[in-house]
Formats: C-alpha cells, sequence, structure tokens
C-alpha cells in the first residue's frame, strides 16, 4: 500500500475544505451537483471519446495502482538470476528447464525458455526487448487517459462557469435566480481545476513511476538472462544488476 498516496490526496482536499471554512465560508457553497455533473460528465464523455475501449478499460484498472502499486522486487530477481546463472555453469543450460515451470511471471519463463532453447544471447535480447516495448507502450496509453483528463477538466469547468453566467443573464430580473447560476459558475470552475490539479493528473504521474519501476525490473531480468547466455560470471552479472536500482 502507498501511504504517501493517501496521506496526499487527504492532505489536498483538506487544504482546499480548510481554506473554506478559514475563510468564512460554508461547505455548502462548495457542494453543487450541477456544476459536478456538469465536470465530471463532460471529461469522462471526452476522454471515452479519445480513448479506445481498450485503453480506457486498462486506465481504469490501472487506478488502484496509485494506492496499491505492482509489488516491485529488485533483490529477489538478482538473487534468482545468480541461481539459475550458477546452476547453468555447473550443470549447463538444460539444468534450468525444471525452473521454468515454478515461474509465476509468464514473462520470466518466456525468458527462461528461450534460454534453455539455446537462443543466441542477441537474439534473446531482441525477441525480450520487443515484448518490454510494446507492454510498456499499452501500460503508457491506459495512464494517459489520467493525464488527458487533466487537460480537459479545467476547460470543462469553464464551460460550467459560462454556463452558470449565462444562466445568471437570463435571470437579471428575477434576484432570486441570480445567486444558484453565480455559485454554479464558479463552483464549475473549482471543480475543474481542483479535479485536474489535485486528482487527475497526480494520478497520471504515480502511474507512469508505477510503470518505469516496473519496466526497469524486466529489462533488469533481461540483462541477467543475456549475461548466462554469454556465460559471464555469477558474481560479475549480480554486481550488474545491482545497479538498476539504487
Amino acid at each position: 500500500m502507498d501511504k504517501i498516496s493517501f496521506l496526499g490526496l487527504f492532505i489536498g482536499l483538506t487544504a482546499i475544505v480548510g481554506g473554506q471554512v478559514l475563510e468564512g465560508g460554508h461547505l455548502d457553497s462548495l457542494v453543487q451537483p450541477t456544476a459536478f455533473l456538469i465536470v465530471v460528465g463532460g471529461t469522462l464523455g471526452a476522454v471515452m471519446l479519445q480513448s479506445p475501449l481498450r485503453v480506457f478499460r486498462d486506465g481504469m484498472k490501472m487506478t488502484k495502482w496509485v494506492f496499491f502499486p505492482p509489488v516491485v522486487e529488485p533483490q529477489k530477481v538478482i538473487a534468482d538470476i545468480a541461481h539459475w546463472s550458477q546452476l547453468a555453469r555447473k550443470e549447463g543450460l538444460l539444468a534450468l528447464e525444471v525452473q521454468i515451470g515454478t515461474m509465476r511471471d509468464p514473462f520470466a519463463a518466456k525468458g527462461l525458455q528461450l534460454l534453455v532453447d539455446g537462443a543466441e544471447p542477441e537474439r534473446l535480447r531482441e525477441v525480450l526487448e520487443v515484448e518490454i516495448s510494446a507492454w510498456e507502450a499499452n501500460l503508457k496509453a491506459a495512464s494517459k487517459v489520467w493525464e488527458s483528463a487533466g487537460g480537459y477538466s479545467p476547460t470543462i469547468g469553464i464551460i460550467g462557469a459560462v454556463m452558470g453566467l449565462i444562466h445568471v443573464m437570463e435571470n437579471l430580473s428575477d434576484p432570486t435566480k441570480l445567486g444558484s447560476g453565480i455559485a454554479v459558475a464558479f463552483v464549475a470552475t473549482i471543480y475543474g481545476v481542483g479535479a485536474a490539479n489535485l486528482i487527475f493528473l497526480p494520478i497520471a504521474k504515480k502511474l507512469m513511476a508505477n510503470i518505469a519501476r516496473v519496466v526497469t525490473l524486466r529489462e533488469m531480468l533481461v540483462d541477467g538472462l543475456v549475461g548466462i547466455a554469454n556465460g559471464d560470471n555469477p558474481r560479475i552479472i549480480e554486481s550488474r544488476l545491482q545497479g538498476y536500482f539504487v
């Protein structure tokens, strides 16, 4: 669990609400269902319009990475690679075949299978890096769903503000309706800008950081497998892999 994400969201929202209270304002004035519908609905529609269904769905599923990021255990992977290297050095690459069935990660299992099959080091790297590139591209496309929401949200907030002012202008002769229209106008702007800078864009940045970590872990794995294929000394392989996560 990423506690700092929970803490950051709490502090951000508390600062906005607390500032409103300290200024003598009422919390009720920040609750405008109409403005919320305009900003959230408009932003959601814009993001769905620009995104293929698979990308949009993946972007929604990846939201959990903000608070519960994927487990990255580089030391465990390094230990596994060192063990495989020693095993291959003593008994040959075919001795690694029994390790394939124990792998939970399909990518690691595929790499070991290529290694056991006798793939040349450069060919092994090429095949696995192509898969990493495609996987990384899919993850980044999904994270950009939130980045796009952060771009659209402020503009949709301005649209809500203009709509509120139009409502005000239409009812200048009836002062009782002016307050609600002005409230929608200003609160829609707050919702749009606030959602973009407190929620959508931070989510996108946190997802990109987590993507970088999982991609680096796979690149480290590939480097280790290529080292085994080259017959490098296990200690040299382990020392080189330690540099990926410092």
